[in-house]
């Protein structure tokens, strides 16, 4: 059988034969914590562990203001022109120390109120404080993360990722077995902190090759191009982490918080699967991307990677839908109304693979008002549609919402790309 030439990309076979046995040691000792974590805290103690992410999502993108995929971009170009280098740190470092100084202040002084909407109560309000007080280093940690992946330097990185993850599920695992719930929560808030302190320590003399720290200054010379990053993330991930927090507010009221977790387990399980996709997409269609000026050549990448990563993805969805009972029993013992999530959830993160990888295009070559405009679209019709259906047919309807959605999405982003080329029929600014 023929090779895709996709697949012969010495970058991407670098990036798959480095990560993936990575990947599938942290993915496989993830499903053991959530097994651990939902034997001792049940269907509620995912339901605000879920919570607790999202918020964290939140946190992160707010803090790093969006500008993870603009360091991506622009370190990968300009890794070779200091001068322009330097502006594009002074302007993430002014951004960041404002934001996250912003958003702690904010978590710790309205700890209460905010864990009573959270959570529906304040027992959790000494987590939110703990978020606010590592704030700053959740937002470095991203900034730092875009350097590398813009470097390319995926081996050392993928080894960070998996030392400080280590870290984190010791805690986590120490805190199950103890049936301490808060602290499990603290260990969570804190895993981004332990990871900078790691990603620093071993990218020093990469960071003090390509950052000069002493000419960092207080300006922002790339805040133009750099602020539209930032308002892609906050429709992508700070207004997506706002809905899946009230989604769950919403099964909570109008069903039972046992139903919000059973969801928040499958969301939870979502993420794990779509794990290496989201690797590819950050470390070489992002950069891949960029390059690309011609539309032959766009289309060409577009038509390898489907060739190459759809049918990969397709054949180890259907295997995750017929072992579905036998992944609760391993991974989630007791929630076995999970199982009907499966098939929609599955079919829906298939159709969002298939357009996430054009809606990149949007990322790589700065389209703000394409990828706001699908995005809002995407996440308002999860949210309306969640309203509606959850009513008729319980937490089932939240993943169908996730399923409608994307059967939408997928036709909005091709046609937004095709008037795009329409525009510009050969050559992409």
């Amino acid at each position: 059988m023929k090779i895709p030439d996709f697949l012969k990309t010495n970058l991407l076979l670098k990036i798959t034969s480095v990560n993936a046995p990575i990947i599938i040691i942290r993915q496989v000792l993830s499903l053991f914590i959530r097994r651990i974590v939902a034997e001792n805290f049940g269907e509620v103690g995912i339901d605000i562990i879920g919570q607790l992410r999202s918020i964290q999502q939140g946190v992160l993108s707010l803090t790093s203001f969006g500008f993870f995929n603009g360091m991506v971009k622009y370190v990968a170009e300009y890794k070779e022109d200091q001068d322009k280098l330097n502006g594009l740190f002074s302007t993430a470092f002014v951004f960041w120390s404002i934001s996250s100084l912003v958003i702690g202040i904010l978590l710790a002084v309205f700890s209460s109120p905010l864990s009573q909407y959270f959570f529906e109560s304040t027992e959790y309000a000494s987590v939110l404080v703990v978020t606010g007080i590592v704030a700053p280093a959740i937002g470095l940690q991203r900034i730092y993360n875009g350097v590398v992946n813009g470097l390319t330097e995926y081996k050392r990185f993928a080894k960070v990722d998996l030392s400080s993850y280590l870290i984190s599920a010791a805690m986590m695992l120490y805190f199950a077995w103890n049936n301490e719930f808060t602290y499990a929560l603290y260990s969570i808030v804190i895993t981004p902190a332990i990871q900078l302190g790691i990603l620093v320590y071993v990218f020093f003399k990469t960071f003090k090759n390509y950052i000069d720290y002493k000419q960092i200054s207080f300006k922002i010379p790339f805040g133009n191009v750099l602020l539209a990053f930032t308002l892609i993330s906050f429709f992508s991930t700070v207004v997506l982490s706002f809905v899946e927090v009230e989604i769950r507010n919403m099964v909570r009221t109008n069903i039972s918080q046992v139903d919000s977790g059973l969801w928040s387990g499958m969301l939870d399980l979502s993420k794990n699967y779509m794990a290496f996709s989201s690797l590819l997409f950050t470390m070489y269609v992002i950069p891949k991307f960029a390059t690309i000026k011609t539309r032959p050549k766009f289309f060409k990448e577009v038509k390898h990677i489907y060739l190459s990563l759809l049918p990969i993805f397709g054949v180890g969805m259907i295997v995750i839908y017929f072992l579905r009972h036998f992944i609760i029993d391993l991974i989630f013992p007791g929630f076995d109304e999970m199982a009907p999530l499966f098939k929609w959830q599955l079919m829906g993160d298939f159709i969002r693979l298939a357009a996430s990888i054009l809606a990149y295009q949007f990322l790589a070559k700065k389209m703000v008002r394409n990828f706001i405009f699908s995005e809002v679209i995407s996440t308002g019709l999860f949210f309306g549609l969640s309203y509606y259906l959850v009513p008729i047919y319980g937490v089932e309807g939240v993943v169908m919402a996730h399923f409608f959605r994307y059967l939408v999405y997928l036709p909005l982003v091709v046609f937004l790309v095709w008037r795009n080329f329409r525009k510009k029929p050969e050559v992409i600014e």
